[in-house]
This record gives structure tokens, sequence and C-alpha cells, in this order.
């Protein structure tokens, strides 16, 4: 099955480094803090390999409303609920803040 058949963008892997990456990685880090908070731990270090269950310890609910955050920040562009569908569980599990950050710039690419 083809990436655009799913909503995800064909363009290759973005890479860290680029300028479009790393803003993309600081709006994505602000807004887990911003959920973070009101737990009380907002001041935990978030990077490309941050798993959002493991080392974030989210819920279910919690990835909803980042999409939702993304959603606002994003628009149309950023469909996180088509990227994250086609995940089998256990990659849903082991989801990196990296790999949301990699979805996300491609989708911006590609609107582009």
């Amino acid at each position: 099955m083809s990436t655009e058949a799913i909503g995800r963008p064909s363009t290759t892997a973005t890479l860290p480094g680029d300028e479009l990456w790393e803003r993309t990685l600081a709006d994505i880090a602000g807004m887990l803090r911003d959920l973070l908070a009101e737990e009380g731990l907002d001041d935990v270090e978030i990077d490309r390999g941050t798993t959002f269950h493991d080392d974030l310890e989210l819920e279910s609910i919690d990835l909803v409303t980042l999409a939702g955050s993304l959603r606002e920040h994003y628009g149309e562009k950023v469909n996180v609920a088509l990227f994250v569908a086609d995940l089998e569980l256990d990659e849903i599990i082991a989801l990196t803040v990296g790999q949301l950050v990699d979805y996300v710039t491609e989708s911006l690419r590609a609107a582009s």
C-alpha cells in the first residue's frame, strides 16, 4: 500500500539538523510540556528518542489531546489520526517524539 493512501506524505524521511525539523521539534516539545505541566512533569527533557509511553507516561487520552493541539497549530496539513491509524499497537507504544516530528515535518513539506 502506498503511504499516500493512508494519509502519509511520500517524501523521504526528514533528518534532524534542518531548520523546519528543529522548529517542529520545539513546537511539539512545548505542546508536550504544556500537557505534562498538568501532571507536574513540565521539566522533563524531550528529544528525538523520547517515547510517549515509557518516558512521558502518556495515556491514550493524552495522545488525543496532543493530536488536537497539533491540528490547532498546523491546521489540516497535519493529520495525526491518519498517521497513528496505520500503526500496530506495539508501534504506538514504542512511538517516539522524533517519529512524530518526522511525520509532521514531512506533512508540512508535502503541503507546501
